[in-house]
């Protein structure tokens, strides 16, 4: 996972938002008021999907395990434990078939002294202050207890397909990286556009992170990918560790 930015509605359809909400609440609030009126809403819905594609890393990646296609829209917190956030725009991310309905469904875990929400939201906070990625082996530690409920759930260590394609993908990273550096002008920006719209773009920005540390960046990547790293970072802005 990585954080996100999520842009603000046109005023157009954020009060189309606002009235479907307040018809959930006129039809009494509950999940099959909520899940109903969300069935309808086939404009607004095109329009958030269009949206959230946008802000999704990568080539439109699932915002949780950043490796299949996004092909729907979740709600993070689910319409089952909250059917008033149902067209709540602060309230969808981008998740893959797998995510949205396999693992995630209507789970939702709290804390139990608080009642707060323990998953890890990409567009609220920075994923990497609850998760910690090792390039070496593709797995994530959590650092904290929302980290660990966010792994659980969304099965980011026990899909074996994630932990080898991060660890895979840290290689092509590498390699890129080495190439960029090789290469004249035009291929260059080919090679870093493939870098920026990468599966798993959380091995990228693991990496970008790694020069936050010198002596660690220099153990993990080895001098020559350090040094293009650093020279693709001096060059090209849209690259930010």
């Amino acid at each position: 996972m990585i954080p996100l930015q999520r842009p603000a509605l046109q005023a157009r359809l954020a009060a189309e938002l606002d009235r479907a909400t307040a018809g959930i609440r006129a039809a009494g609030p509950s999940t099959a008021s909520g899940r109903a009126a969300w069935r309808k809403a086939v404009r607004p819905k095109a329009q958030l999907r269009l949206l959230l594609r946008q802000m999704a890393p990568g080539l439109e990646r699932c915002m949780y395990c950043g490796d299949n296609l996004g092909t729907d829209i979740d709600h993070f917190e689910p319409i089952a434990q909250a059917p008033l956030r149902t067209f709540d725009w602060q309230n969808h991310l981008l998740a893959c078939a797998h995510c949205n309905s396999n693992r995630k469904r209507d789970r939702f875990p709290r804390d139990p002294a608080t009642g707060d929400g323990l998953l890890v939201d990409p567009c609220r906070e920075d994923p990497a202050d609850h998760l910690r990625l090792y390039l070496d082996s593709g797995a994530y530690d959590p650092l904290t207890v929302r980290g660990e409920a966010t792994i659980e759930v969304f099965g980011l260590n026990d899909r074996p397909e994630l932990v080898r394609g991060r660890r895979l993908m840290f290689a092509v990273v590498k390699a890129l990286l080495l190439t960029w550096r090789a290469a004249g002008p035009a291929e260059a920006e080919e090679y870093a556009a493939a870098l920026r719209e990468i599966h798993h773009a959380d091995v990228l920005r693991t990496v970008l992170g790694l020069r936050r540390s010198r002596p660690l960046a220099l153990a993990v990547l080895g001098p020559e990918v350090l040094d293009a790293l650093d020279q693709l970072l001096a060059t090209d802005r849209r690259f930010t560790a």
